[in-house]
């Protein structure tokens, strides 16, 4: 294959396709949780991740597995923890068989403050889906999404 190959350029197509779906999605959502809740699309999502853990084997998730969830680097996941511990969304500690593993919770405010934006986070998803079904190039993405088995 070479660079001017039709199925890698229909495929980079495809590839932009997808990533200005993304884009469209994220900005309609991160706009609407800003605006309602004072929540980014990242925040939001970290405290969603977290807030689905549980006190039984397992149920907690180290910073790299809670990284990997919100697509952030460990960095990027510790500093962005930082900020949501800072306004009382979360609290850490350490973990009670390894002294080197940090846990973090969501905290009753945290939980509260999730519950709120849920609502608001699903329907600029539905609406930012909607919209972009509406382009003939998006549409067949959408489906796709809108089909997706996920098995949690």
């Amino acid at each position: 294959m070479t660079a001017t190959d039709p199925a890698l350029t229909a495929l980079s197509q495809r590839w932009c396709a997808l990533s200005l779906l993304h884009g469209k999605i994220e900005a309609r959502v991160e706009r609407a949780l800003q605006s309602g809740h004072g929540l980014s699309v990242r925040e939001y999502s970290l405290l969603d991740v977290l807030s689905r853990q549980h006190s039984g084997p397992g149920g907690h998730l180290q910073m790299k597995q809670v990284a990997d969830a919100v697509v952030l680097s460990q960095s990027a996941t510790t500093r962005l923890v930082t900020r949501l511990e800072d306004r009382g969304l979360l609290t850490r500690y350490l973990c009670d068989t390894d002294r080197r593993g940090i846990y973090t919770d969501v905290t009753e405010a945290g939980l509260a403050l999730l519950a709120e934006a849920r609502p608001t986070n699903d329907g600029a998803l539905r609406a930012a889906l909607d919209e972009a079904s509406e382009n003939p190039e998006l549409a067949p993405l959408v489906q796709a999404v809108e089909e997706l088995k996920v098995t949690a």
